[in-house]
């Protein structure tokens, strides 16, 4: 009797323990995404303002695509 209750705490313990580290992995991710959006975020300004900057140096760079 002893035993089937020892394997039914330690099978719930370890389904908990699954749970949450479930949670803290998809926290770790939607961390890592949020800093991947703000680094492009910011690149892409610096970015926009480089190429502006080389375009207004460019003799007839005029806008034309």
């Amino acid at each position: 009797m002893i035993n089937a209750i020892q394997k039914i705490a330690n099978s719930a313990a370890v389904k908990s323990q699954k749970g949450v580290t479930a949670i803290e992995y998809g926290l770790l991710a939607a961390l890592i995404a949020l800093a991947i959006v703000g680094a492009i975020t910011l690149l892409g300004t610096t970015l926009s303002g480089t190429f502006s900057n080389v375009q207004s140096h460019l003799p007839g760079a005029g806008g034309m695509l």
